[in-house]
């Protein structure tokens, strides 16, 4: 064993005074929370980042190396806690963020608003920059609101979602017209809304909320509104503040909100979806045909990515450091390990996609079968870890019990409790949806939405993708390497500003690319006539996986 370095041994104990502020539950850090020198050697090792002058947060050995400065999955990871601790300690209990940002979060939205408002008595309306582009404004509000109007959510003091709706103003309803239909269908009864509305007298606010209810179907407390109003004197007009229809979502009880906003979003989305496709080929009348050409696009298919996990400091992994085996970059034999595993689970799991493809062209619902066969899929894919030692069985039981990030990506994936109730959902709209090609992309698209597992989530993603394109005839399609970080790019405008038309055509982009490949094989002569064209197209877009970069795999 190599003798342990000076330096090695400085950050080992670094290390060890990190993980005893993390273990009382230290994510962001102020400057004199650790000594001088081990805050340096944190910093240099990458384990800790700046957020403003005087702040720290945890982040990823790597992340913000040679080429990754733009990289923000420690911000979005770390900015709520930074955000809440840095509040608590210039303003004790008596701050807020914002109405509009308070009814977002009571609406299941987990985006971070470029500029967090800040609502607190001793504010001073000033603007602090923060990482990615985001700031913080310290309003001083003078009618903050009083104790028993304000909750906490998603480790932030809000308003409850009552006092936000009455404070929040009529751009609310067409800037964010989902989360403000969310909300109001999360809504029991309009009895604390009412008392909201007799406190300040706030007619208007009535007559647009009273209209803001009935657009979304909330008929009952739309009118409990109106004649409660009314009943001691004031005079309502009801007025709808959106701009356009909200669509149609009838109700069930105890539905979350991240729930009504997959099944929102799918209903809005699917139009633009359908639009960016052709017409499904249908089931293959030569099964057997269909599947040879899915082997066959094993070995371009065979590329993969991690998703980003947490940022915690283990026990291993200071007694590495201190041993001098903690070297990511050069440690080539832990590399190839986990290459070789990866590998190996990626082809297993491939087996089992293959086998509910198989089920889906005999004539079976394409949607049923994923949801029985998903877990399969995931088991496989990191057996041969679980064989290595490298994963406990348990961590393939289920779906994730933490929160997780994704790579620099605006989009902050839901709790994990609400995963539980969002994928039944998936797979409910998944087995109802009459369009392969919304299948195809709206499931890709949900499942990463809603990551829900610790890992693995891209690779997951696209096998859904690819059974559900096997359900309407569409080819096994792959996201090729090169068009990385347009994939990327797409999704995370899909997650973050619901916007699905990039994503749209970039999978029927690459879904055309698997034609025109399947044409030239066919065709040998007309190769010089189609490949050409395609591949200088794919070159001049580019990328796959949705994590971490994917490295290309040999099969095992």
């Amino acid at each position: 064993m190599a003798a342990e370095t000076p330096s090695q041994r400085r950050l080992a104990n670094a290390l060890v005074s990190l993980k005893r502020l993390q273990d009382r539950g230290r994510i962001v850090l102020r400057t004199n929370e650790l000594r001088r020198d081990d805050r340096e050697a944190l910093v240099d090792a990458g384990f800790l980042k700046s957020v403003i002058k005087g702040w720290y947060m945890s982040s990823r050995p790597g992340e913000f190396g040679e080429g990754r400065e733009g990289e923000t999955t420690a911000w979005y990871a770390s900015a709520n806690a930074f955000i809440a601790r840095y509040c608590e300690e210039r303003f004790g209990s008596d701050w807020c963020v914002g109405a509009d940002h308070s009814i977002r979060m009571h609406a299941g939205n987990t985006s971070l608003p470029t500029q967090v408002v800040v609502n607190a008595p001793a504010g001073g309306n000033s603007v602090v920059k923060l990482p990615a582009g985001h700031t913080l404004l310290d309003y001083r509000a003078k009618d903050f609101p009083a104790a028993g109007h304000r909750t906490t959510v998603g480790g932030l003091r809000a308003m409850t979602l009552e006092h936000a709706l009455v404070r929040v103003s009529e751009a609310f309803y067409r800037t964010y017209a989902r989360d403000a239909q969310i909300a109001l269908l999360g809504l029991k009864d309009g009895s604390a809304l009412a008392r909201q509305l007799l406190d300040g007298s706030h007619s208007v606010v009535a007559g647009r909320l009273a209209g803001a209810l009935r657009a979304c179907g909330q008929d009952e407390i739309a009118n409990d509104i109106l004649s409660t109003m009314r009943s001691v004197g004031h005079t309502v007009t009801e007025t709808n503040p959106f701009s356009d229809p909200p669509p149609a979502l009838k109700m069930l009880r105890g539905e979350s909100a991240y729930v009504k906003r997959i099944r929102l979003m799918w209903g809005s989305m699917r139009g633009d979806v359908i639009a960016a496709f052709p017409p499904a080929p249908g089931l293959p009348a030569a099964p057997a045909g269909y599947m040879a050409a899915v082997k066959d696009a094993y070995a371009r298919d065979a590329y993969h990515s991690l998703s980003i996990e947490g940022y915690r400091v283990t026990n291993e992994l200071i007694a590495r450091v201190a041993e001098g085996g903690w070297n990511p970059e050069k440690n080539e034999a832990d590399e190839q390990t986990r290459d070789a595993m990866a590998a190996r689970g990626y082809y297993q799991a491939r087996i089992e996609v293959e086998a509910s493809i198989g089920r889906i062209l005999a004539g079976s619902n394409a949607g049923i079968v994923a949801s029985r066969d998903h877990r399969t899929w995931y088991r496989e894919l990191f057996a041969p870890s679980v064989t290595a030692g490298l994963l406990k069985p348990q961590d393939l039981a289920g779906y994730r019990a933490h929160q997780v990030y994704i790579r620099n990506a605006a989009h902050v994936p839901p709790p994990a409790e609400a995963v539980r109730d969002m994928m039944p959902a998936l797979f409910d709209l998944l087995e109802s949806e009459p369009q392969a090609c919304v299948r195809a992309v709206l499931g890709h698209f949900v499942f990463v939405f809603t990551h829900p597992y610790p890992d693995g989530n891209g690779r997951m993603g696209r096998f859904l993708m690819n059974a559900m394109m096997a359900s309407g005839g569409y080819p096994w399609t792959v996201i090729e390497l090169e068009r990385r970080s347009e994939y990327m790019a797409a999704l995370d405008e899909a997650s973050s500003r619901e916007n699905i038309v990039p994503f749209a055509d970039f999978v029927a982009s690459s879904m055309r690319r698997e034609v025109d490949l399947t044409r030239a094989k066919l065709h040998p002569a007309k190769r010089a006539r189609v490949s050409p064209r395609s591949a200088r197209t794919t070159r001049a877009r580019a990328r796959p996986c949705r994590r971490t970069a994917p490295r290309p795999h040999a099969c095992p």
